[in-house]
């Protein structure tokens, strides 16, 4: 399943806000750097969704704050159950 994220990188807090069912805004303390956001991003993912962070694949916005990620594991149900 493809979720949209939108990541904020270098935050005071962390934290992740559920806009809609397959879309989120993640704060994250570390900077964008050396891939270290998109990393944190996808520790915090995996936990808030209740699947391993292995699980979850950056498929495009490598570089950029709006990313599209794969999550293997997670079904329609599941996330809608989430909300």
């Amino acid at each position: 399943m493809y979720i949209k994220v939108r990541v904020v990188a270098g935050a005071k807090t962390e934290s992740i806000l559920q806009n809609k069912p397959d879309t989120f805004t993640i704060h994250v303390r570390v900077e964008a750097k050396q891939n270290q956001a998109n990393k944190r991003m996808m520790g915090l993912l995996g936990t808030f969704l209740n699947v391993p962070a292995k699980s979850i694949r950056l498929i495009s916005g490598h570089h950029q704050p709006s990313k599209i990620v794969s999550v293997e594991g997670l079904n329609n149900r599941q996330q809608q159950s989430d909300r």
